[in-house]
């Protein structure tokens, strides 16, 4: 065969098998072969296995409004949107996509058959019927009305402004502007699907059915001139503001979504809260955002960085731009060049003249104090425009995306409380006020909402016994207990222990002697200390590092050996900067156990507080179920079972680029079900799958599960688990079939990782916090009881899901976690596992209290908060440069986490 141009040359034949030689296969070839790789069967979420009936009834109403949907054969059409400039430059719809789809409606009525519209924003638009075309092309021609880029009446360019014609032509493309949009056929949705979501049946067909309902609301509210935030909306009153300080404000506004439930489809109204930057004068949020007094404090580099891409209307011209920068000089040195007309031969000579005296000299305005400060630039990166500082006030309902401060959190919590009765009232009113059923497309998809909230029918399940020291028992009561006249179940003893204060102010030996007094009280034995170690008054505002290295050095200066247990006084309840160092020297470096405080205002019940963390640290335990001393816990008592907690912490926002934290929390020392320890690891950012769960290296595997896997084996009498129970927190319900499949997939790979033949029943719960479904006592102003529990009319129409709300609300409106059983091979009934589940929040070593949520949840969260403290975030790429991270497929390196001293490695110590 002769060889083609181009073609390497033809490899020679393989040499003859020697005599005597029979050929064989090499290892595993068949087993890595794709085409003779088994295929793992898919797992789905479990199908409801039936209903509870343990407790109490109670009548209830929930925020669900039933919704009537009329049977019809029609079908909603797909369309692919394009936008593209005159040019063919393709545009950003989320900019200016609903005005251009708006305009586009009016202008070809007719050519659309008087088409009513469902438009997502961006790139999805849907109709009732189909289009007269496939392919539907139009010319729409946007005016501007202040809407956003207008430059009239000569906003000053920038050095490199254009000659004559050049203007002529952009003012003109700013007065008007021309966009070509195509519709593209893309699918066909049965409004039948409507009814499979209802039943339970989902399909592509349904879960697309229930989109576009989802935005006919969002088109909805786009209307009314809301501000859109994935399901919620948010009016532009001020009656719905809250000023958070430094030019933040929290607005109150409203999420509705609908959902198929057991009682059929419903819409889902909720309370929402989103924060916005506060609108008004740009040199007045500026000053609120730096807590400064005069305009000449402030940093302009921050400045910057807190303008950028917020939108301002600009006087006189009442013009609407987007800031993307700050000028170089201040407003009477930035010099621009400006074309003006030469009376003598017509043409047009440049003047450079500086913006200040621009706006001043030729257009007559009065500036009174942007001379001295820098221009807000609205123009492009090669083109700026500048408008002096004064002249520019920030328009409203512009989301504020930043991290909050500490402050400002514990502000917006404050005021976006709501009892409730409250609470019912607003949401009524907001379906009253959304006037919905006058929607054209919603009637048209022949969707009809009641007025009035659904009646649910609950149970309160009773709360579980404890035991204390002593043989003791509690009965709590709405929720809560207390130890007076008791002790703790099972005490440590705290010696070698010794002080250490970071200049707190604060009487240490009253606080000491009142410490111990405590916790002999409680059947603590607690020495003296060994010393109280104060920081050097010189080295305060030295750096962090440098401030607990020189406290370390004190500390081993002075005592004989290390310490168990370092009780660590800070001047500040929050954020202070010492917190993640120290734990970082006491945990990963020494692994000395301790216990940070701010001494504020001390007193017997915050010494009590205390003394729980600090004992639950040092291997004791507080209080116990129950039924924890007896095998009577069913299928979890008989045979050696696991309690996995399992979440993820991600940077605030601002913070992308900041690591997310993955812990894995595990009981262990069964059959107990109060005591845990804690696995943690660093994976991408925002990436809320887990990683780590199974890390093979080798013969070694570096991944959460085997240390858990292997301290209940040494602590539990070198027992396996058979049975593994797992409570996944912070997925979404789209995320389920990757939860289990692909985690619990690399949890069974950590089993036969250690042994082949292990083979444990598992099942799978997921918790979530952030929804939207809110319970309420029929004629009365309380919350609900603790205890509550709702499996009917608002759950899923097939899938194993529940409602619980184990702890009191104390203050606001109860707000229920929602538990989904994703998948269970040990075999529980409905209501033993709901009262496994409610047991749970009665096991968290740090209160008094029923939580809110499962307490192996709830130390994953404290767990990867507090080791998340670690790393100094701020310098990332250096530690992942020199740490080796790892990293998952296409991500940046993470920094790793400093392994846990194998001293505290088994202990609560993040309790």
């Amino acid at each position: 065969m002769d060889a083609h141009d181009g073609e390497a040359d033809e490899l020679p034949p393989p040499p003859p098998i020697p005599p005597n030689v029979v050929p064989i296969k090499a290892d595993g070839v068949e087993s890595e072969s794709p085409a003779n790789k088994p295929t793992k069967p898919k797992r789905f979420p479990m199908a409801r296995p039936g209903l509870g009936k343990k407790g109490q009834p109670i009548q209830l109403l929930a925020n669900h409004y039933k919704v009537s949907v009329k049977s019809t054969e029609e079908f909603f059409f797909h369309y692919n949107v394009v936008l593209k400039y005159e040019d063919d430059r393709l545009a950003d719809g989320k900019g200016v996509g609903r005005k251009v789809i708006d305009k586009l409606q009016q202008t070809y009525q007719s050519e659309l058959s008087n088409k009513d519209f469902a438009y997502d924003g961006e790139k999805s638009l849907f109709t009732i019927g189909a289009l007269p075309q496939v392919t539907n092309e139009f010319t729409v021609v946007l005016e501007d009305g202040g809407s956003g880029k207008t430059a009239a009446n000569g906003s000053p360019g920038g050095n490199d402004s254009p000659g004559g014609g050049d203007r002529k032509r952009v003012r003109r493309s700013y007065q008007t502007k021309t966009f070509k949009v195509e519709l593209c056929f893309a699918a066909k949705i049965p409004m039948s699907a409507i009814a499979q979501a209802i039943r339970g049946q989902e399909s592509e067909n349904s879960q697309e059915a229930l989109r576009v309902l989802d935005i006919i609301l969002r088109q909805h509210s786009a209307k009314q001139g809301c501000l859109l935030v994935r399901q919620s909306f948010f009016h532009n009153n001020p009656n719905n503001f809250v000023d958070l300080g430094g030019g933040v404000m929290g607005c109150r506004g409203f999420h509705s979504s609908f959902r198929g439930t057991q009682s059929g489809l419903s819409l889902n109204i909720d309370v929402s809260t989103t924060m916005i930057v506060k609108p008004g004068p740009v040199i007045d949020f500026l000053l609120a955002n730096q807590k400064v007094d005069h305009p000449n404090k402030i940093d302009w580099q921050k400045a910057k960085r807190a303008l950028k891409n917020l939108r301002v209307k600009t006087i006189p011209a009442n013009s609407e731009f987007k800031i993307i920068g700050l000028s170089d000089r201040n407003c009477n040195e930035q010099m621009f060049s400006l074309r003006q007309r030469n009376d003598n031969n017509g043409d047009s000579d440049a003047v450079e003249i500086t913006v200040y005296d621009y706006f001043v000299k030729n257009k007559g305005m009065d500036l009174r104090y942007s001379d001295n400060l820098p221009c807000i630039n609205v123009g492009r990166p090669k083109r700026p425009t500048y408008f002096p500082i004064e002249l520019c006030s920030l328009i409203p309902l512009q989301r504020y995306t930043k991290a909050l401060s500490t402050l400002q959190r514990s502000s917006l919590v404050e005021k976006s409380r709501q009892k409730p009765q409250e609470r019912m009232s607003v949401l009524n009113d907001a379906l009253k006020r959304s006037n919905y059923d006058s929607d054209p497309m919603l009637r048209a998809s022949g969707i009809s909402i009641a007025q009035n909230f659904t009646q649910v029918e609950g149970r309160i399940l009773q709360a579980p016994k404890l035991k204390a020291g002593n043989g003791d028992d509690i009965f709590p009561r709405n929720g809560r207990w207390n130890f007076n006249n008791k002790k703790l179940i099972q005490t440590c003893s705290v010696d070698k222990w010794a002080v250490v204060n970071f200049s707190a102010r604060c009487d240490v030996r009253s606080l000491i002697r009142d410490l111990i007094r405590n916790a002999a009280a409680k059947g603590i034995q607690m020495d003296e200390p060994f010393d109280v170690f104060e920081e050097n008054p010189s080295l305060r505002r030295a750096p962090v590092s440098r401030r607990v290295d020189d406290m370390f050095e004190q500390i081993k200066s002075k005592l004989p050996g290390a310490p168990k247990f370092l009780l660590c006084l800070l001047p500040e309840r929050k954020n202070c900067e010492v917190y993640g160092p120290w734990k970082r020297k006491c945990l990963a470096e020494f692994g000395i156990v301790t216990q940070c405080l701010a001494p504020q205002r001390v007193n017997d019940q915050y010494l009590l507080n205390v003394l729980l963390k600090i004992n639950a640290k040092l291997g004791g335990m507080n209080s116990l179920l129950q039924v924890e001393a007896s095998p009577a816990i069913p299928l979890v008592s008989n045979r050696p079972t696991i309690i996995l907690g399992m979440d993820v912490s991600h940077g605030q926002p601002g913070q992308s680029d900041r690591p997310s934290i993955a812990a894995v929390v595990s009981s262990r020392q069964w059959p107990l079900i109060s005591k845990y320890r804690a696995s943690v690891h660093t994976q991408s950012p925002k990436l809320e799958m887990m990683s780590s769960l199974f890390k093979p290296r080798g013969t070694e595997d570096d991944g959460l599960i085997r240390e858990s896997l292997i301290d209940f084996y040494t602590s539990s009498g070198k027992r396996k688990p058979d049975q593994v129970i797992i409570f996944r927190d912070g997925v979404s319900e789209s995320q389920f079939t990757q939860v289990i499949n692909i985690e619990l997939d690399q949890i069974i790979e950590a089993c036969k990782f250690l042994d082949e033949k292990w083979s444990p029943k598992f099942t799978l719960i997921v918790a979530q916090k952030n929804h939207h479904t809110k319970f309420f006592q029929a004629g009365s102003p309380d919350n609900v009881p603790p205890g509550t529990i709702v499996d009917k009319q608002v759950c899923h129409p097939r899938n194993y899901d529940f409602y619980m709300c184990a702890h009191a609300g104390m203050i606001g409106t109860t707000r229920p976690t929602h538990y989904h059983v994703l998948h269970d091979e040990i075999g529980f009934s409905p209501d033993d596992l709901q009262e496994l589940v409610h047991s749970l929040s009665y096991v968290y070593q740090r209160s008094t209290t029923a939580i809110s949520v499962v307490a192996p949840i709830c130390y994953a969260h404290l767990a990867a908060a507090q080791v998340g403290t670690f790393l100094k975030f701020e310098d990332m790429s250096d530690a992942s440069s020199s740490q080796g991270g790892h990293t998952s497929v296409g991500s940046i390196p993470v920094p790793e986490l400093p392994r846990l001293h194998e001293k505290v490695r088994s202990s609560m110590f993040f309790c």
